[in-house]
């Protein structure tokens, strides 16, 4: 005869099983359970939540995005439904890509990075996980989130249309390209610089390794004596693609493409090369048609600064 502690664990664990949300004191997984979940990893243990939140704020500065935090832990059944739901439906997975720089923030049995979560206003503990946060590109809170109210209880699954409710209602607002581009000379104007006009898109392998290496501590500092980094996304931002095609003057050749304008508003070189549009300089033409662009616009950059850039792009070439 089956032992009664035994159904009685077996009922707590499913109970605990399909419950929507995980709060601390909740009893451990079975051994099986926790097996499985051990497979399925979502959550890192070992990062270190805060400076990836750091770290995606900077890059939702550069974007004009938002930083989505999502707490939860790779024993929570809910938690991993959620990140599901983010991963295979398409609109939610194109919102995430286009406006967000998402966090996921492993707390452990809830204690880990709990000061982390109180200084960012999320109550882990009364509201349980996952819990979403929406931060500002200069870390300011802009929403908290319980994820019950996004459940759909009938489904045992997050309800898609309240998920992308949420994620389109907090997303950062629509940037217009020429008002980016003015307040990028304006204050080359200001400083004597010159602006590094770039253009991209979310989707674009390309321009994301344009603009992680333009965000390296070293390049950025070099870069940053001599331009404005000016940003124009050609999805995102109100008449972004008019913007490059007036500015390429229809031969872009794809994207990234890239300018550099004096304070002025001049144009004063291009990534059109020899042979179209370089993009990324990622081979040795393409490196050498950079550096002439350097030299062509008599940006500010001493011959020291500028076979920084040049080794640091042979070296990803090689």
């Amino acid at each position: 005869m089956t032992n009664i502690r035994t159904l009685a664990l077996a009922a707590l664990l499913a109970l605990s099983a399909a419950a929507p949300h995980a709060f601390a004191g909740d009893p451990p997984a079975a051994p099986a359970v926790a097996a499985k979940a051990k497979q399925e990893v979502v959550y890192d243990d070992k990062a270190d939540a805060a400076k990836d939140i750091d770290t995606a704020i900077a890059r939702a500065k550069r974007n004009h995005t938002r930083v989505l935090v999502q707490w939860g832990a790779n024993w929570c059944g809910w938690c991993k439904k959620l990140h599901a739901t983010c991963a295979s439906d398409k609109d939610i997975s194109k919102k995430l890509r286009y406006e967000y720089e998402v966090v996921l923030v492993d707390i452990g049995q809830f204690n880990k990075h709990m000061d982390l979560a109180t200084k960012y206003g999320a109550d882990l503990k009364k509201n349980g996980v996952p819990f979403l946060t929406v931060l500002g590109d200069d870390g300011a809170i802009i929403a908290n989130q319980d994820t019950g109210p996004l459940e759909d209880p009938k489904l045992s699954a997050h309800d898609v249309v309240k998920v992308l409710a949420f994620l389109s209602t907090n997303q950062a607002p629509t940037l217009k390209a020429d008002e980016v581009l003015a307040a990028g000379i304006a204050q080359a104007k200001a400083d004597g610089r010159l602006v590094f006009l770039h253009f991209g898109a979310p989707w674009c392998g390309w321009c994301h390794k344009l603009e992680d290496w333009m965000a390296k501590p070293e390049i950025a500092a070099v870069l940053s004596k001599a331009f404005v980094d000016v940003k124009i996304d050609t999805d995102r931002m109100t008449g972004g693609q008019l913007l490059l095609d007036a500015h390429a003057k229809g031969k872009s050749g794809g994207i990234p493409w890239c300018e550099f304008i004096g304070a002025d508003g001049v144009a004063l070189a291009n990534s059109n090369g020899p042979d179209g549009n370089i993009g990324f300089p990622a081979q040795a033409q393409e490196i050498a048609w950079f550096v002439k662009m350097l030299k062509v616009s008599n940006a500010r950059l001493s011959a020291e600064d500028t076979a920084i850039l040049e080794n640091s792009l042979s070296a990803k070439a090689r």
